[in-house]
């Protein structure tokens, strides 16, 4: 079987494509099929995202283009960018991967979600589509590093493994 263990930093032409929904573009180890038909594995460093155009290398030297996936969405389109926070805000209190366009929020579809944003005034609509949600304040995959400015132009910078207790838990593939 086909080994993709690297993350190319550009964009590459490519005539191999790798189509997946963002749980499993979340994931680091897992079997797919390729365009052309072909089964590869993935053993790529945990933590990373990857997003549609990214490009990766297999072991036999070939590029690999991913593809993020039409997949169900919810979409909530409105003029009133206040009542669009307001439901960016709810959504995000509760971790819900959220793709963030000119006045219009997506994610995956979820009645209960759906009726929370019809409840703040919203109308919800449903599509087939790419799901691309933001990355996080932090970016660089899940990483919960961070820094604080403590005056003076000092910086603390720390970094805590994932048991470290900050008010939510994460599930985290194996």
């Amino acid at each position: 079987m086909l080994r993709i263990e690297q993350r190319l930093e550009c964009r590459c032409a490519t005539e191999l494509f790798l189509s997946l929904p963002f749980e499993q573009r979340q994931r680091s180890r897992l079997r797919v099929v390729l365009s052309n038909g072909e089964e590869a594995g993935l053993f790529l460093n945990r933590g990373q995202i990857l997003r549609d155009g990214d490009c990766l290398c297999a072991d036999d030297g070939r590029v690999v283009q991913v593809q993020a996936s039409a997949e169900s969405v919810s979409q909530v389109c409105s003029d009133d960018a206040l009542l669009l926070m307001r439901a960016a805000y709810h959504l995000g209190n509760r971790h819900v991967p959220l793709q963030v366009e000119a006045m219009r929020l997506s994610y995956l579809h979820d009645h209960v979600l759906d009726d929370m944003v019809r409840g703040l005034g919203l109308t919800v609509e449903y599509a087939l589509a790419p799901f691309e949600p933001e990355s996080g304040a932090y970016s660089g995959g899940h990483s919960h590093g961070h820094s604080h400015s403590l005056g003076h132009d000092q910086r603390h910078d720390h970094s805590h493994d994932d048991s470290y207790e900050h008010g939510h838990r994460h599930a985290h593939d194996e």
